[in-house]
């Protein structure tokens, strides 16, 4: 029998590309569910007979009539959540209430269809959960969480309560954390749009740091991030609570980026691979974003230890990002501010 997955956000910027990945490399049946409140938009739509939409914000519960609509799935992967840093900032209330509030509204359903079916719930977590990174240092599984600003202290929440639901309620739980992602149809709010926008023509790229501090991410290709949710869908027994004598911990997951490459780096290679010379001018991050973290790093052993590796090289993605925004602007449009 063919498989079912629940995707919430499946409009979003990541969930657009997994529900893309699950329709050309799987048979599975997908649900989407979606608000259209915040960062999903109805034009990141696939027009497939396998892929039904519905409309519902997690921040109410899922009743009983929409629950008999999505029926039984075999997996749940949760993306919804407000992942805005600068918003969270401004208005950090708001924002801790709705990604808590929905995480305890998607696992309820999930504990509701563990008993009919359910094998697997994935939640999408983020790096920012740990904090900045010392230099050198890769973040693994299980090291301290200390999140620097509302938005990731949400995420860090998010996290617990799921380890609860796999404590007291059997949920057959995998928690993944993931890195500054790129891909087609990104917010032109986040830095890669930012720079292919600017690079045409539009000012100065902003780099955040000095010329001897300067910020490092390692990015995430959002189709690499998808093969390796469905990877871990297919290849991953699940730790199990049993009490003392058993697993303390639910499975999780880093999924990481290739290289790790500092802001100036990555705003240099856009700017050869568009052909236009790059204009830029740092800027101290800390004065008009206090909660900025310099680096992120995470240690991705344990997934490759599995045998998953990236199908496709950093380079090749950003030449892809590169050609696709250039031909399509709508996207690179209103978010340079």
């Amino acid at each position: 029998m063919k498989k079912r997955i629940l995707v919430t956000g499946s409009h979003g910027f990541v969930g657009n590309h997994l529900v893309r990945y699950v329709l050309d490399n799987t048979d599975w049946d997908i649900v989407g569910m979606d608000s259209f409140r915040h960062a999903g938009d109805p034009l990141r739509n696939h027009d497939d007979p396998r892929y039904t939409v519905l409309c519902h914000d997690l921040n109410a519960p899922i009743g009983d009539r929409l629950s008999a609509k999505i029926g039984d799935v075999n997996y749940i992967i949760n993306l919804a959540s407000i992942s805005d840093v600068d918003l969270s900032i401004r208005d950090p209330l708001w924002v801790w209430e709705n990604n808590t509030r929905l995480i305890g509204n998607i696992l309820s359903f999930a504990h509701l269809k563990k008993s009919q079916g359910l094998e697997k719930f994935i939640h999408c977590s983020t790096d920012e959960v740990f904090g900045p990174a010392p230099p050198g240092y890769f973040h693994t599984e299980w090291d301290t969480i200390c999140p620097s600003n509302p938005y990731s202290a949400s995420k860090a929440a998010q996290e617990a309560l799921c380890i609860t639901y796999w404590r007291t309620y059997g949920l057959p739980l995998i928690i993944t954390n993931c890195m500054n992602m790129v891909g087609e149809t990104q917010e032109p709010t986040k830095f890669i749009p930012k720079i292919i926008w600017t690079v045409q023509g539009y000012g100065e790229v902003v780099v955040h740091g000095s010329p001897e501090h300067i910020g490092c991410r390692m990015y995430l290709d959002a189709k690499n991030l998808a093969d390796a949710w469905v990877f871990l869908l297919n290849n991953t027994q699940l730790e199990t609570y049993l009490g003392e004598g058993g697993p303390q911990r639910p499975s999780r997951y880093n999924i990481v980026g290739q290289e790790e490459i500092t802001n100036l780096e990555l705003a240099e290679r856009i700017a050869k691979i568009a052909g236009k010379r790059l204009r830029y001018r740092f800027k101290d991050f800390h004065l008009t974003r206090p909660g900025h973290d310099r680096r992120y790093a995470l240690d991705g052993s344990k997934i490759a230890a599995l045998g998953w590796k990236h199908p496709i090289p950093l380079d090749e993605t950003l030449k892809r990002v590169v050609a696709w925004s250039i031909k399509h602007p709508e996207w690179l449009e209103g978010g340079h501010s």
